[in-house]
């Protein structure tokens, strides 16, 4: 509802107020996985702070030397932020890592479900691998969808023109090093909300990056 609301504020009512509503949004899409997520415990918590810090750190180098992702700097629609970089930058981090690592795991889950208990699917190195490369592979293919809406939003902005190569290296080794501590972290991971939030946004990203 939020995301079709947002577009058809940002198509026919006020782009720019919408747009700056973005901050807004994204911590209450944080809040909604972490209402839905059941049994919190000190593991998710550790998490969930990971992906904060991390993300934020990450990007803080990324738009400070060019070093991660490539040459790009932020725009004023995601909010306020420290050292140029917007403070919910870390919470979008925890988003996409969460929803990919939940669905990947309960797509595993439910493969296992369907056809049993088989020798690969018992190898711990392969569930761990599964966890870890597919759902980085996810969140890289999450961001493929995301920079054109991104850029043409004002969320950020490429300083050589296109988007980098280089770029979606460093956002599967950075997923994949997140996705690490998800998949070692005994917390619940079962949310449909998440598996469905992926969806969501993948589609809202295609419809501004096709309409708007």
């Amino acid at each position: 509802m939020f995301h079709f609301v947002g577009l058809i504020g940002m198509k026919f009512i006020n782009r720019e107020l919408f747009i700056a509503a973005t901050p807004y949004h994204l911590l209450l899409m944080c809040g909604l996985i972490i209402y839905t997520h059941k049994y919190i415990n000190g593991a998710f918590l550790t998490f969930f702070t990971s992906c904060l810090v991390i993300g934020f750190v990450a990007e803080a180098i990324g738009t400070s030397t060019g070093a991660l992702f490539g040459s790009y700097i932020y725009g004023n629609a995601l909010g306020p932020g420290i050292r140029n970089v917007p403070v919910v930058v870390g919470v979008n981090w925890f988003i996409i890592i969460y929803c990919s690592g939940v669905s990947v795991q309960m797509l595993l889950n439910s493969l296992i479900k369907k056809v049993g208990e088989g020798e690969i699917t018992r190898s711990p190195v392969v569930r761990t691998l599964s966890v870890i490369i597919d759902g980085a592979t996810l969140a890289t293919l999450f961001d493929v969808f995301l920079e054109p809406a991104a850029i043409k939003l004002g969320y950020w902005q490429w300083m050589d023109g296109g988007v980098p190569w280089f770029n979606y290296t460093c956002w599967f080794l950075l997923s994949a090093g997140l996705l690490t501590i998800f998949h070692f972290s005994t917390f619940y991971k079962h949310n449909n909300f998440a598996v469905n939030l992926l969806l969501i946004q993948v589609m809202f990203f295609l419809v501004v990056h096709t309409f708007l």
